[in-house]
């Protein structure tokens, strides 16, 4: 399998950027090319579009914080990303704890994966998955509403730099077709890594303070722990276990935040 272009064209530059705001988020972009070479350079923005999402979710919960209370922000910031991306991770990690949860062999499990209904274990990592996410950022609103900006910034930032080792190079695809097939083994370790170390110095820009970097590696060596679990399990990824990784390493990057000072 082939990675991107070592360097691309303005203009292959900008595909891979349509791909992933085409496919990551509800923002009406035009996708002009869906094949692995642009899904692979879209991956490799994805972390932008986790700064976005996750700074519009902050922006709308700070408000909400100043009007009418912490928790009603956390509600906001919490809720904002899940529409702003048709709660497809949220569908993805519903999936995977379904199909993890079901202890059946990789095909089977990857069958229930694709059904529409949501099983029981995936309701119950629904939950506790955004009771917590709303109970950290709660918390952080609590100290400030710029705190609580910024730490569904580094959330965002976190969940979407997860793609980025998720589809790594020698991470294969679980089954043919799908997002997941498109976009596994299209980055190299050597890019995932630059781009992270970036987008952490990013949010430690932004928040003044290195927890917010911290935090958000801390997210990617979380997501990584699942990735190699799914990848026993499934044999590879798949756009489920993609979205799983996003909403995995967001999570463990608000409860780093949570337990920082």
């Amino acid at each position: 399998m082939s990675t991107p272009d070592a360097e691309p064209s303005p203009g292959q530059r900008l595909a891979g950027l349509r791909f992933a705001f085409g496919t990551l988020t509800v923002f009406p972009v035009r996708v002009e090319r869906w094949d692995r070479a642009a899904g692979g350079r879209a991956m490799l923005a994805a972390p932008l579009v986790g700064l976005l999402v996750g700074a519009l979710a902050g922006a709308v919960g700070a408000l909400l914080c100043w009007r009418a209370g912490p928790l009603l922000g956390a509600v906001a910031a919490v809720a904002l990303p899940a529409v702003l991306t048709r709660g497809l991770h949220l569908d993805g990690l519903a999936d995977v704890a379904d199909g993890l949860g079901s202890g059946k062999p990789a095909e089977d499990a990857l069958r229930i994966m694709k059904q529409s209904d949501i099983g029981p274990f995936g309701v119950l990592t629904l939950v506790l998955l955004m009771a917590g996410q709303i109970a950290v950022l709660a918390q952080q609103f609590g100290h400030s509403a710029g705190r609580g900006l910024l730490a569904a910034l580094t959330a965002g930032a976190a969940g979407r730099c997860a793609l980025l080792w998720g589809c790594r190079e020698q991470v294969p695809a679980a089954r043919p077709g799908g997002l997941g097939a498109m976009v596994a083994a299209t980055v190299s370790t050597r890019a995932a890594l630059a781009v992270t170390v970036l987008t952490a110095g990013a949010v430690a820009l932004a928040g003044r303070h290195p927890r917010y970097a911290l935090a958000l590696i801390l997210g990617q060596l979380v997501a990584v722990v699942l990735l190699r679990r799914c990848v026993r399990r499934f044999g590879g990824i798949t756009g489920d276990v993609l979205g799983a990784l996003v909403e995995t390493a967001a999570m463990a990057a608000l409860a780093a935040l949570a337990l920082g000072p």
